[in-house]
């Protein structure tokens, strides 16, 4: 359908430019009846000239939004995979892609954009160019076909020559403004904290410089643009316009009898001159709206250069995207639904990274800087580097022995969780055996995420609603979760379960963690990871969440630097940390020796908590022998 309308629009601008010819023709042979027949006519093409106009921009914009629909959602099914793929996960760690969110919603926008104006922008001008043609060299001859043809060439060549590398300024173009988005992004997401630390001047530093790379870029390229774009108009728009005027003018001074129309003698002295200026006329203004017409799509013809090499920057950065997420490394396997145990063996555990790329602009300085063939783009990569922090890792969990990790900051209490859970792959050739599914194993972060949607949603994610009516459950069982996470007030609080809020900021840090909590026991997996999610949260509640989990058969798997929590636990992992990987495990022992170790417990918490006493009593001596010894 698109096609057909820019078929007929070419056809009809043949037809406006025919009798535009010949309403000036009976105009200036005084023919008033002619003209007023011409004028009809001209209202008349006005019809299906203005409909076909609407409807190639209809359907461009229809065939662009077509594009985009295909291709998010062949994109989103990549990105957002499920296990075990988890691209959305993976792509910034082992893929070293940052910023996918600007690269699905902006560049593909633009992508589809601009292919679908490729389309209506090389078909109709390819038409016109070859009907105009065809209908000039009529009037013309070959002789001057054959000229408008060599100055066409010529154009080309020269406009070819000097064409800046557009492709490559499009697609740091769409770095840059992505790198300003993400900032912006930034505060928003963090915007407590950095309300906390007062450091909205320095956020106000780091996006004005993003920004005024942004800027600066940008009018690097309007500088390139002007110099272009004076050339292309003078070549296309006056030289053209030169060269069709000459053209014109060749039947003209080349007649063997150039009658100009100032005979007076034969019977009607008046009729033939008139007559003949008024058919030359005819064909000088039939031939001039041709030949501007065929200058404006010359003119689009080149234009469409431009527009390819910008495309080829957007068709970079969207390779850059779906090549990055078809070469991921391989994920790790799958979980077994008929696995009972967790089960490691001669695991090593490490940070997963990957060689990062990104596009840069010629006044960037890289150290490793690729350029691609065509010059459309440029990117620079950086050597990949694994640090293992847990060698040889092995144990095996079975359901009621709960696991309690732990040891200091940053020695890979968490990396092993992500591990278990088959979010990083085991470094080794180790072998990793878990449950399947959130019935098999459902992890708990430190930070807790809040969905978009009603209270019940953040409850029961990552179920849907339609999923919860086709469990059976009813809202009197999610008010007992609640009461268990100490949250029985929030559905009167907040206006019922089906209130709509922006969660993350209605809610405290200890009542993100206990909704958390109460995803757990929503789901009742096998095995529950809790990685540091209560810390905000009371040591009473702390101890009946724990108690809970277990009374529901849950196997706790915690991560955590609070000796109190041990007594919830039967085995004990630490993480040496001192940089050669090395580990124990070890039995907490039977129920009496958990009371004795926790009363050990209190007993060195007490102590603890009087050491800050001892340092005050211990500056007011010094303080009292400085003044004896003066």
């Amino acid at each position: 359908m698109h096609s057909f309308f820019l078929v007929l629009r070419t056809i009809l601008s043949i037809g406006v430019a025919r009798l535009d010819g010949r309403i000036v023709r009976d105009l200036v042979s005084a023919d008033g009846k002619g003209f007023a027949k011409g004028i009809g006519l001209w209202f008349l093409l006005a019809i299906p000239s203005t409909y076909t106009n609407s409807m190639i921009r209809h359907l461009q914009a229809k065939l662009s939004s077509r594009m985009r629909t295909r291709l998010t959602r062949y994109t989103d099914d990549l990105y957002l995979s499920s296990a075990p793929d988890l691209r959305y996960y993976r792509v910034a760690l082992e893929g070293g892609l940052a910023d996918v969110d600007q690269y699905i919603t902006s560049d593909i926008t633009s992508f589809c954009d601009a292919l679908a104006g490729i389309y209506g922008n090389v078909l109709k001008p390819s038409l016109d160019f070859v009907l105009f043609t065809s209908q000039l060299a009529l009037s013309l001859g070959f002789r001057g076909t054959t000229s408008l043809f060599l100055t066409y060439y010529l154009t080309a060549k020269i406009l070819r020559s000097v064409t800046p590398a557009f492709g490559r300024l499009a697609s740091v173009e769409a770095r840059l403004e992505g790198e300003y988005r993400a900032g912006m992004g930034r505060v928003g997401r963090e915007s407590e904290e950095i309300a906390f630390y007062g450091g909205g001047l320095r956020e106000r530093s780091i996006l004005g410089r993003a920004y005024m790379r942004l800027i600066k870029h940008i009018n690097s390229i309007y500088k390139i643009r002007i110099a272009y774009e004076w050339t292309e108009d003078f070549l296309i728009k006056y030289m053209w316009s030169a060269a069709g005027y000459c053209v014109i003018s060749i039947p003209v001074f080349m007649r063997r009898v150039r009658n100009v129309g100032i005979q007076t003698q034969g019977p009607r002295p008046h009729e033939k001159p008139d007559n003949e200026v008024a058919n030359r006329t005819e064909s000088y203004i039939s031939s001039r709206r041709l030949l501007l017409s065929l200058g404006d799509a010359g003119g689009r013809l080149m234009y469409v250069y431009k527009d390819l090499l910008e495309l080829a920057g957007l068709t970079a950065r969207l390779y850059t995207l779906l090549s990055t997420l078809h070469n991921l490394p391989l994920p790790p396997l799958p979980g077994d639904p008929s696995q009972e145990n967790i089960v490691l063996r001669g695991v090593d555990v490490g940070i997963p990274t990957a060689a990062p790329q990104f596009f840069t602009t010629p006044s960037e300085s890289t150290e490793d800087v690729s350029p691609s063939s065509d010059g459309s783009e440029a990117f620079a990569r950086k050597a990949a580097t694994t640090t293992v922090l847990v060698k040889g890792l092995s144990f095996v969990l079975c359901p009621g022995e709960h696991l309690m990790i732990t040891g200091s900051n940053g020695v890979g209490k968490s990396a092993i969780a992500r591990v278990m859970a088959g979010l990083w792959a085991a470094q080794g050739g180790g072998e990793v055996r878990r449950p399947m599914g959130k019935k098999g194993m459902f992890v708990v972060p430190q930070r807790a995420y809040m969905v978009t949607g009603t209270l019940l949603d953040q409850i029961i994610y990552p179920d849907s609603y339609p999923d919860f009516v086709a469990s059976g459950r009813t809202h009197e069982q999610l008010m007992e979760i609640l009461t268990a996470v100490n949250l029985a007030y929030l559905p009167s609080r907040e206006g019922g379960w089906s209130t709509r809020k922006e969660w993350r900021d209605v809610l405290s840090g200890g009542e993100k963690q206990r909704m958390a909590m109460a995803r757990v026991f929503y789901h009742r997996p096998k095995f529950a990871i809790l990685d540091e999610c209560t810390s905000a949260v009371s040591s009473d509640v702390e101890g009946r969440m724990y108690e809970h989990a277990k009374s529901l058969g849950i196997t706790l798997v915690t991560i955590s630097l609070r000796p109190a929590l041990m007594r919830y636990h039967t085995q004990l992992l630490t993480i040496a940390g001192d940089g050669t990987g090395r580990w124990t495990l070890k039995r907490i022992g039977t129920a009496e020796e958990r009371m004795d170790m926790d009363r050990e417990i209190v007993t060195l918490e007490n102590k603890l908590a009087e050491v800050e006493k001892w340092e005050t009593r211990v500056k007011e001596l010094e303080r009292l022998l400085k003044v004896q010894d003066i």
